[in-house]
C-alpha cells in the first residue's frame, strides 16, 4: 500500500500516498510539518479530550465551523479512525503532539503511548493545507511550501462563539499572493468547506488585530514579495486556544503544522465526509 517517497520541485521530501507518510511518521522517519508532503490528500487538525468534555467541544465546533470543520470523530478510547484511513493509529501517526494538563503550558511529544486513556475522544478538524494542492495544480505559488517553511499563523481580535468551557480568539493562517493569484486562490478554497473554505479576511492585517505580519504567533516567518496581498484563512489552531482554558485534566492537540494526513482525496472530501453520526459517536 505504501509507495516510495520522492522529492518535490521545492526540494522537500514528498510521499506518494497518505499511508506512506503515516508509516514514515510512525517509524520516526518524518517528524517535520506536513505541508505539501502528501499532495492531494485531506489533512486534519487534532483535538483529543476526555469524554466528559466531548459534547461541549462538538457544540463549539458546530458554532465555529470556519475554524473547526469536523472531518472525523473517534469512539471513546479508540485510536482508530476508519472513515479517514484503514490503518490510522492516532497515538503515533501525527509527527508531533502537544499535551495540556489543565492549563496553557504544554509538553511537546512524538507519540501518545504513555498518556492514552480509555475515556479519550479524538476529533479531527479540517486544515487549510488540504486546499494548497489545488492552488499548486492551478499554477499558483504557495510561498511557504516553496521555501520549505510552515505557514504563518496569527491570533486575531475576532472572538469565537463560546460553548460550555470552550472560548477564545480566532486564529488565522496567511498566504501571500499576487493580486490575480489571490482572486483565484479565494475561488479555489471556497470549494473546500472542510478545509476552512473561503478566507475570512483579505488585506490590512491590523483590521483583525495583527500588529506585525512578519511576527506570527505560530508557524514560520511569512515569505512575501513586493506587491503581494496577504490572504487570511480560519485556522485549526483556534481550538487549541479554547482547549487551554477548558479545565480538562488532559487535552491533546497537534503541534501547529504537524497534521494527521488522511486517505481521503481533498477534492472528494465534500462528498465522502458528511459528519453525520458525530453526536452518536460521542454518546456511545
Amino acid at each position: 500500500m505504501a509507495s516510495k517517497a520522492g522529492v518535490s520541485t521545492a526540494g522537500q521530501q514528498t510521499f506518494g500516498s497518505a499511508c506512506a507518510l503515516r508509516r514514515a511518521v510512525r517509524a520516526g522517519l518524518m517528524l517535520g510539518d506536513t505541508a505539501g508532503k502528501a499532495p492531494g490528500y485531506l489533512q486534519g487538525n487534532l483535538a483529543i479530550l476526555p469524554k466528559a468534555f466531548a459534547s461541549d467541544f462538538l457544540l463549539f465546533c458546530q458554532k465555529n465551523q470556519k475554524p473547526c470543520p469536523i472531518i472525523g470523530i473517534g469512539e471513546a478510547g479508540s485510536p482508530a479512525l476508519p472513515e479517514l484511513g484503514d490503518d490510522i493509529d492516532i497515538r503515533v501517526d501525527v509527527p508531533r503532539y502537544r499535551i495540556f494538563r489543565g492549563g496553557a503550558d504544554f509538553e511537546s511529544v512524538e507519540d501518545l503511548n504513555e498518556v492514552w486513556r480509555e475515556d479519550l475522544v479524538t476529533f479531527v478538524l479540517g486544515c487549510s493545507f488540504s486546499f494548497e494542492e489545488a492552488l499548486a495544480s492551478a499554477g499558483i505559488p504557495v510561498r511557504h511550501i516553496d521555501a520549505g517553511r510552515n505557514a504563518p499563523m496569527y491570533l486575531t481580535s475576532i472572538d469565537t462563539v463560546p460553548a460550555g468551557p470552550f472560548k477564545g480568539p480566532l486564529v488565522v493562517s496567511m498566504r501571500a499572493f499576487k493580486p490575480s493569484d489571490a482572486i483565484q486562490a479565494i475561488l479555489l478554497s471556497a470549494r473546500q468547506r472542510l478545509a476552512h473554505g473561503a478566507p475570512v479576511h483579505i488585506g490590512d492585517p491590523a483590521q483583525i488585530g495583527i500588529a506585525d505580519i512578519m511576527r506570527p504567533d505560530f508557524g514560520d516567518t511569512p515569505v512575501m514579495e513586493e506587491g503581494d496581498i496577504p490572504v487570511f484563512w480560519a485556522c485549526g489552531v483556534t481550538p487549541q486556544i479554547a482547549i487551554r482554558t477548558c479545565g480538562a485534566d488532559l487535552a491533546i492537540t497537534h503541534e501547529p503544522g504537524h497534521m494527521l494526513v488522511t486517505d481521503i482525496p481533498a477534492e472528494a472530501a465534500e462528498n465522502r465526509l458528511s459528519g453525520i453520526g458525530a453526536a452518536l459517536a460521542i454518546n456511545r
